[in-house]
């Protein structure tokens, strides 16, 4: 097992990446104030996970929650549930909530701790890639809105984050490409060296290979609470994170919640934040390439949807949380493993990258 760090001054938590880990008490125990415990997770993960994690709450009297499996049930509908439970088991202000499950499970659950009486623990127990390299750390907790993703939350950081490697054994692929998106992330934001890394194991990444597994996810969360720990609430350079994700982002609320995975979205938007940089006159037509050919390894798509016109497209990029003024920023790219924030694009070349990355068909 490794422990890594999120340095947050009296908000700091450990990160641990194992496998077999869990239904650990010894994990957990060290993060859990009172004796309440609601394990919220889903239709698809608690069958597989939710015995297994169960031996390290013995201690405690838990409760649990399952919600349905999808992205189009991160809203706040579904999120009453988790206050029903809540309430009607009387939990105090010292329960903890743990969310066991992907990206929308943690996201969900930890936007439940933040709001229910102003504020309880929680700890992530992710069991995808996507959610073990990113969306557990850094406490970023909400749902969505038909109108934009993730406009409805808050900053809550967890008390611990559990990475069990074990459970990557049941990911489907596609499941496995959205994750390895994130991973690439890291990379060309501000770890070129990782991101040559990733070029020559790629192959081993999409075997599963665990060795080659186990160090992206412990280099991909040494980069991000490093980011984290030096902007907690995004006032600055914890923005660059979002390198593709406002074109992401569009390009999931266009087409429904779920019906793209919200690394697939990012995958593509990342390889959009790329051309535009080019055309920009920043990054060279090599790396362009680069970035599509890492993307095509790791499955990921490179073409948005037909259907989905400029002017729509751009109508869903200024709902964004980044957006100032009614100025778009972006996260682009000056090399690989520098990014830059910047609302200094020319629309025109915008309207070329989109015409550029429009697939012929849907």
């Amino acid at each position: 097992m490794k422990t890594l760090g999120v340095e947050l001054g009296e908000r700091s938590y450990p990160i641990y990446i194992g496998n077999g880990l869990l239904g650990s008490p010894e994990l957990v125990k060290p993060h859990i104030r009172g004796q309440q415990v609601l394990i919220v997770s889903n239709e698809t993960v608690a069958p597989l996970y939710l015995d297994k994690v169960m031996p390290a709450f013995a201690d405690y009297q838990v409760e649990t929650v399952i919600l349905p499996d999808g992205e189009k049930y991160k809203n706040l509908d579904v999120l009453n549930r988790i206050y029903d439970q809540l309430l009607e088991k009387r939990f105090d202000r010292k329960c903890t909530l743990v969310a066991l499950g992907g990206g929308v499970i943690g996201d969900m659950t930890g936007f439940a701790a933040a709001c229910y009486q102003r504020g309880v623990d929680f700890i992530q127990i992710p069991t995808t890639l996507l959610s073990q390299v990113d969306s557990s750390v850094g406490g970023k907790t909400g749902v969505n809105h038909p109108l934009g993703k993730n406009m409805i939350g808050a900053f809550h950081q967890p008390r611990c984050v559990i990475a069990d490697t074990d459970t990557l054994d049941t990911l489907d692929e596609r499941q496995l490409s959205a994750g390895l998106a994130e991973v690439i992330k890291y990379g060309l934001i501000h770890d070129a060296e990782f991101f040559q890394w990733q070029e020559a194991n790629m192959g081993q990444l999409m075997a599963r290979e665990a060795e080659a597994m186990a160090y992206a996810i412990e280099r991909s969360c040494l980069d991000k609470a490093k980011v984290v720990a030096a902007d907690e609430r995004e006032g600055g350079i914890r923005a660059i994170l979002n390198l593709g994700h406002t074109f992401g982002h569009a390009i999931e609320t266009a087409v429904g919640y779920g019906e793209w995975l919200h690394g697939e979205a990012v995958g593509t938007g990342m390889l959009m934040a790329a051309d535009l940089s080019q055309r920009m006159g920043w990054l060279g037509e090599a790396d362009v390439e680069r970035v599509d050919a890492i993307l095509d390894k790791a499955g990921l798509p490179t073409r948005y949807p037909a259907s989905l016109s400029n002017a729509r497209f751009l109508e869903l990029m200024s709902v964004d949380k980044k957006v100032e003024a009614g100025r778009i920023r972006l996260v682009l790219l000056k090399a690989v493993g520098e990014a830059v924030i910047s609302d200094a694009f020319d629309p025109a070349l915008m309207q070329a990258t989109l015409d550029a990355h429009r697939s012929i068909e849907d």
